[in-house]
């Protein structure tokens, strides 16, 4: 029998390589449904080669366009939208794998939707995991479900881990390798440009997650999601940048044995893996070429230049509140920077004031973490707004 999926974010680039891994295996998996927030004619253009039931649309205002488009191709996917559909095509009975690769913390919702309901979830969305966290691991647990990670570098760990008998026992630390992004050697970064921030060495990301690659503050939320999806304290999780992204991550254990995961800077990769598991199909990516590596290179972070990371590993040993803060006013300063109205320079600055004015708390409910992820984004665009129009000298010496 076929194993019926759900993409949620099928338009962006988790979703694209999501569905090159699909289609090269017709006999194992069948696509149930495909979501996107607003870009219909992506959408269209993926149910006319997938054909899927259902179609969703996050913005609800565009569900007319999209049933009407899908109409005009001749298609019978019915089109829905909201984040009551979003949920739903997560939970839907003919489902058996979700991947959540939607961005940012609209995520959420379905995420969790797909943990209650015993989905073998493929997460690809980090900022679920690092807003609620305790509530994600719980839906799992409680809903019987599968949580395999895509992010490259854990879905490494989770592979050095494999077979491990006890983890905490015999781990001593996971490290987390980092690429260092576009500016891992430029001192000067006052005058970046969007195009630049979003020009990675290695990867082809969307242009959140490449900002958030050249800010470090990727592999800060990856730090978070580290310790939510292994129960690792801050301290165990060591970050070290790699410039050639071959070896994606490691696992040291207590006997001194470190195992690594390496690779070509592929997603199709850990996507078949999270697919396959346990056992192993084919992903499309390249064979890595030992002959042509000329050198595998480590260096410690440069914490100065890029404080995001810093501020990640403040937030997690403060409180789950702080991750959230970090996460929502991040997405809110990167929006900024990527609209030219906040230099790249001023990214981590807006993080950490708004991270200062955060009380800090453990929400338990999705309620209250969104009512503290919509407080951060306001104090973040507040903080923005003050460096856009500050006051005058006169009123800050009242």
């Amino acid at each position: 029998m076929k194993l019926g999926i759900t993409i949620l974010g099928a338009t962006g680039s988790i979703g694209s390589s999501s569905l090159d891994v699909i289609s090269r295996h017709p006999q194992r998996f069948q696509v149930f449904a495909l979501t996107a927030q607003s870009r219909v004619d992506a959408l269209v253009e993926l149910c006319v080669r997938f054909r899927p039931e259902v179609a969703v649309i996050g913005d609800s205002a565009l569900e007319t366009q999209l049933r009407a488009a899908l109409r005009a191709r001749g298609l019978t996917t019915q089109a829905r939208s909201g984040a009551q559909a979003l949920a739903e095509v997560a939970a839907d009975e003919r489902v058996q794998i979700v991947i959540a690769a939607i961005v940012g913390a609209a995520g959420l919702l379905p995420t969790l939707s797909a943990a209650r309901a015993g989905k073998r979830l493929l997460l690809a969305n980090k900022e679920a995991i690092v807003c609620a966290g305790s509530l994600l691991m719980e839906a799992v647990r409680s809903g019987g479900a599968q949580l395999l990670p895509v992010d490259s570098e854990h879905n490494a760990i989770h592979q050095c881990l494999v077979g491990a008998a006890d983890r905490a026992r015999d781990v001593r630390r996971l490290i987390l390798t980092a690429s260092g992004g576009p500016f891992r050697t430029r001192t000067d970064l006052s005058a970046i440009t969007p195009d630049e921030a979003c020009a990675h060495p290695n990867w082809v990301m969307g242009r959140k997650i490449s900002v958030d690659s050249a800010t470090l503050m990727n592999k800060g939320l990856e730090v978070i999601e580290a310790s939510w999806l292994f129960g690792f304290a801050p301290e165990r999780i060591d970050v070290v940048i790699h410039p050639q992204s071959v070896i994606h991550s490691m696992v040291e254990f207590g006997d001194g044995s470190v195992l690594a995961q390496l690779g070509t800077p592929d997603m199709r990769t850990p996507i078949a893996y999270c697919l396959g598991f346990p056992e192993r199909v084919e992903s499309g990516s390249g064979t890595l070429d030992f002959l042509k590596v000329a050198a595998l290179t480590f260096e410690a972070p440069d914490l100065t230049r890029f404080p995001c990371l810093q501020l990640a590993y403040q937030a997690l040993s403060a409180s789950p509140a702080a991750s959230i803060a970090v996460n929502a006013a991040n997405e809110v300063a990167v929006e900024a920077f990527l609209s030219h109205r906040l230099p790249f320079s001023r990214i981590a600055a807006v993080i950490e004031e708004t991270l200062n004015q955060t009380p800090m708390c453990r929400p338990a409910a999705v309620d209250e973490v969104i009512a503290l992820d919509a407080q951060a984004r306001q104090r973040a665009a507040a903080v923005i707004g003050r460096s856009l129009h500050p006051a005058p000298a006169g009123l800050l010496a009242n």
